[in-house]
């Protein structure tokens, strides 16, 4: 299905041992999900790309008998506007020295779920790509000085995903309403393990 814009990316830290979504302090709000809303400015590409890789094609008897596939290894080049600081050092691994309040590198990075929301072309569907585990990275931080214009310094992250046991073992899924069986609740807590949904009011 072809897709425009990028409506929304949701983010969530979860447990390294349990794969379940962290809440609280621990986690990214209350109920571990993290909407990066207009209010964060929004974030401007989403970028997938090696979803699935080309194959090889074997020969026998003078002739292609078949293709052997490897599994691709998705990546997501991220590019948000305004991320929240905390944030950003809690997805991407450091940790917060209590006294000073420098966050510093952990040499770890921890597990992020994502999902990513699109919509198709004629603007009547939405599209979801979603990835339950995998790992944020910062590579560089670029910063220049204001002329007569402001040189902005935005947060670029990539992520890369990883094998999502609520996935079949597989690292990415994908969803859409256009499809009869299609839930958003189901979806967030297969995406986010261990997310619950809000108590639906009276």
């Amino acid at each position: 299905m072809a897709t425009v814009g990028l409506k929304l990316v949701t983010l969530a830290l979860k447990d390294s041992e349990t794969g379940k979504v962290l809440t609280g302090e621990n986690g990214l709000s209350e109920n571990g999900l993290l909407p990066v809303t207009t209010q964060m400015w929004g974030t401007k590409t989403a970028n997938i790309t090696n979803i699935q890789s080309t194959g090889t094609i074997n020969y026998g008897n003078n002739a292609a008998v078949f293709v052997s596939t490897p599994k691709g290894a998705p990546q997501v080049a991220l590019d948000f506007n305004k991320l929240p600081f905390e944030v950003t050092q809690k997805i991407v691994g450091r940790k917060q020295d209590p006294d000073t309040g420098a966050w510093i590198e952990s040499g770890k990075h921890p597990s992020v779920a994502m999902l990513i929301e699109s919509e198709s072309i004629d603007r009547m569907n939405r599209v979801f790509y979603g990835f339950g585990n995998g790992t944020m990275t910062q590579a560089s931080i670029n910063n220049g000085t204001d002329t007569n214009a402001e040189t902005m310094a935005t947060d670029a992250l990539t992520y890369q995903a990883l094998s999502t046991p609520e996935f079949d073992g597989e690292m990415l899924a994908m969803y859409s309403d256009v499809s009869t069986a299609f839930d958003e609740t189901k979806m967030k807590q297969q995406v986010f393990a261990g997310y619950v949904a809000p108590a639906s009011k009276p």
